[in-house]
């Protein structure tokens, strides 16, 4: 299918690994102009070779620790130095913290919060002139979580956060409708990402039992029998970064293997 965004300027924050760089592969392959941005230069700079081999295309990328204001301010300036509008803005950060209630500190919340809430912010604040001047109307995509849908355990500020980025997507979409800007989010269950590979190898580590065992746990819950790879999410962020969706705006869409049951 072709998705209509050949050409088109487009920003993925969180794009040195993991859904972030799928979902910018998926652009490239679209044919989008497609510019990087996450906050260890090196790997960033590795994500850009690796996209230039792959999509026969370059690159640009500007290194940013989102959860740094300074950082996303040096980004707008440098966004408006090298394209004359965005098309397109996909935020692929945020994590979670493994804990229980009494585990988390005030501290805990407000680092979370501002690396899953606040740099979806600011990164969004710094695009949005460019977002403006998109000639077919600028689209964000947000990466959240299912957690919101179904509270995982043991991932309280996750689920709390990411609730948020539902509720900062429905608002925006509105708030934005005037500029022509889309807003919507994709909301991923159990991924083979960084973030779970590491938490698979430290619970093998504290159990004693093979990674393997750790996954077959948490993949009994997945409808779908197993965890996703970043590859089978990116299609979604790309689809909804496309003209094909121009009747969907505040939506949040689970690709989940299924396992946030609810009917809303």
């Amino acid at each position: 299918m072709d998705l209509g965004i050949k050409g088109e300027q487009a920003l993925v924050v969180g794009a040195s690994e993991g859904i972030g760089y799928e979902s910018a592969k998926a652009l490239l392959e679209e044919g989008a102009e497609v510019l990087i941005c996450s906050r260890n230069p090196d790997k960033l700079k590795q994500a850009a070779a690796r996209l230039e081999l792959a999509c026969g295309r370059a690159v640009r990328w500007f290194a940013a620790d989102v959860t740094r204001a300074q950082d996303v301010v040096a980004l707008h300036a440098w966004l408006a130095q090298h394209v004359p509008r965005l098309d397109i803005l996909v935020s692929a950060v945020g994590g979670s913290q493994r804990a229980l209630f009494e585990e988390l500190d005030d501290a805990a919340w407000y680092a979370n919060y501002e690396f899953n809430v606040m740099g979806t912010v600011r990164v969004i604040r710094a695009a949005l002139e460019l977002l403006k001047k998109s000639v077919k109307g600028g689209r964000i995509v947000i990466l959240g979580a299912a957690g919101p849908r179904m509270p995982y355990p043991h991932q309280l500020v996750s689920n709390v956060h990411k609730a948020g980025l539902i509720a900062l997507v429905k608002t925006l979409g509105v708030e934005f409708q005037p500029y022509n800007i889309r807003v919507n989010s994709v909301s991923p269950g159990r991924t083979m990402t960084a973030l779970w590979t590491t938490r698979i190898e430290k619970l093998s580590a504290e159990r004693g039992v093979p990674p393997e065992e750790i996954v077959r746990e948490f993949a009994q819950e997945i409808p779908l029998g197993r965890f996703g790879e970043p590859g089978e999410i990116a299609p979604m962020v790309a689809f909804l970064a496309s003209h094909k969706t121009s009747y969907v705006t505040c939506q949040s869409i689970l690709v989940d293997g299924g396992i946030a049951r609810g009917l809303i």
